[in-house]
């Protein structure tokens, strides 16, 4: 069976029915994201994925460096580090070493968080 290809008007129609559909729900998923991006702008769905994807790439290995992320009008990640502390075993009330690490925190940029 033949695909009939769709003219850049119709797929942005599509991009944008497409993207109106997942903000009904509350979790935005990366094939999401790419959808909107195609949709936006006039890249195709394999180039914006491909682009989405660098970003987020660029993002987890600044993150894995001990290295701050700022985005301009969505917020900063950085990685602070925790202590080791004792916790305790649910269930059995075990005592245990929880040991130092890293961990990952967000904070929300002023302009956004004014926005909610």
């Amino acid at each position: 069976m033949a695909r009939t290809r769709r003219t850049p008007a119709a797929q942005d129609v599509a991009a944008q029915d497409k993207a109106a559909t997942h903000t009904a729900s509350r979790k935005v998923a990366k094939t999401q994201i790419i959808d909107l991006v195609a949709g936006r702008t006039s890249l195709s769905r394999k180039q914006s994925g491909e682009a989405v994807a660098a970003v987020l790439d660029s993002i987890g290995q600044a993150l894995r460096e001990g290295r701050s992320v700022g985005i301009p009008g969505l917020g900063t990640f950085s990685v602070t580090q925790t202590a080791a502390r004792t916790g305790v075993r649910p269930g059995t009330s075990e005592r245990i070493q929880i040991p130092a690490g890293r961990k990952i925190r967000f904070k929300v940029a002023t302009t956004l968080r004014g926005e909610l």
